[in-house]
């Protein structure tokens, strides 16, 4: 979990040396501890992976088309880690993006939430024609945990099965806030090939873990909303 989670950050050169030589450090680190126990190592790549694909809802077998430098890395690191599969119990999974109180304001989700909380009369946003499977960050760690006592090998993907827009989202935070604002696209903000619509399958992780029913984003907003 400790990498560079963030899609535009702008280091290039940090972004593949810790999502990739750092996740390799850490595999390489575990072996030679010469620890005979371990049941499973759970590595978390990115639902980025798939890019622009016209496949929806996403399972773990439509072909990866990253479309960005995080993407790539978290890729990469996929291919680096299989190198380490005959030493170690390797689970792959690949979240879709989740959210929760504490998460940076540079990311989607808190960004809005925290100018409905100040009840700012604008808001600035990049891409508006985006549609994302939002998942509550207690909901993954759940599946995360879930997952280290189910049998390794595998690549999951880790998503609510449902893709909300931006309208949406901001829709759903004025109706709990009863907040009005403005929203404009600052083109500052907006990335160059960005991925239109995520929308995962979690029927992989289901069929690992067994009943696993993610909260609405209703109520991940409300929970950020009253934090």
């Amino acid at each position: 979990m400790a990498a560079i989670a963030f899609v535009a950050h702008g280091d290039v050169d940090a972004i593949y040396r810790v999502n990739v030589v750092g996740t390799r450090n850490l595999l390489k680190a575990v072996v030679d501890a010469g620890s005979t126990d371990i049941r499973s190592v759970v590595l978390a790549s990115s639902a980025n992976i798939y890019g622009n694909t016209l496949v929806h809802p996403i399972d773990e077998t439509v072909p990866p088309g990253p479309a960005n430098d995080y993407a790539v890395s978290k890729l990469a690191m996929e291919y680096m880690a299989a190198l380490w599969r005959d030493q170690l119990p390797i689970t792959i999974v690949r979240p879709f993006n989740y959210t929760g109180v504490g998460q940076s304001v540079q990311f989607l989700l808190p960004k809005i939430v925290n100018a409905y909380r100040q009840r700012a009369a604008e808001l600035e946003l990049g891409n508006m024609d985006v549609e994302r499977d939002f998942s509550d960050v207690r909901d993954v760690a759940d599946a995360y945990a879930r997952l280290l006592e189910a049998p390794p090998g595998n690549v999951v993907n880790v998503c609510s099965g449902a893709a909300y827009s931006l309208s949406e989202i901001l829709r759903l935070a004025q109706d709990i806030t009863g907040h009005a604002l403005s929203v404009r696209t600052n083109p500052a903000f907006v990335r160059a090939n960005e991925v239109r619509r995520l929308q995962g399958s979690n029927e992989r992780l289901c069929s690992l873990i067994g009943d696993w029913r993610p909260r609405p984003i209703r109520a991940t907003l409300a929970w950020m909303l009253g934090a």
